[in-house]
């Protein structure tokens, strides 16, 4: 069950809801300044982290460990890149986690409130560049 937002919750929300896109907490902080909303990059850190853990946005971790955040409440599928990072979206209709997923919700045990599901390996500009390397 969602509880009641702080202000700084409140504040992060509504400018992810703005920028409609996913971000990380670092960038989010150079928004909210440039938008002169002084928020400190620890609340950022903790007001992202509340709004996580209670359903209200959605979070993907990036193999370089850095998170993105977005208020997008969809299921997300990626292909992401180990040597240069690129990260694309993968445009499926039908997902093979959906049944699992039901499957959890149904048992009574866990509530979902999304799903990512990543692979990882070289996108085709760097595999180029790998074998280019090796000869």
């Amino acid at each position: 069950m969602k509880s009641q937002l702080t202000r700084s919750q409140n504040t992060v929300l509504k400018l992810l809801k703005q920028l409609n896109r996913e971000i990380s907490a670092q960038e989010l902080y150079i928004e909210l300044r440039q938008a002169q909303l002084a928020l400190g990059l620890a609340t950022v850190y903790r007001a992202l982290e509340a709004l996580k853990l209670n359903g209200t946005i959605q979070a993907r971790l990036l193999s370089s460990g850095e998170t993105l955040y977005t208020t997008t409440q969809q299921d997300r599928h990626h292909v992401t890149c180990l040597q240069c990072g690129t990260s694309i979206p993968i445009q499926d209709k039908e997902c093979p986690v959906h049944a699992l997923e039901d499957q959890l919700r149904q048992s009574g045990k866990f509530e979902i409130y999304y799903h990512t599901l990543e692979f990882f390996g070289l996108c085709s500009p760097c595999q180029i560049e790998q074998s280019h390397a090796k000869t």
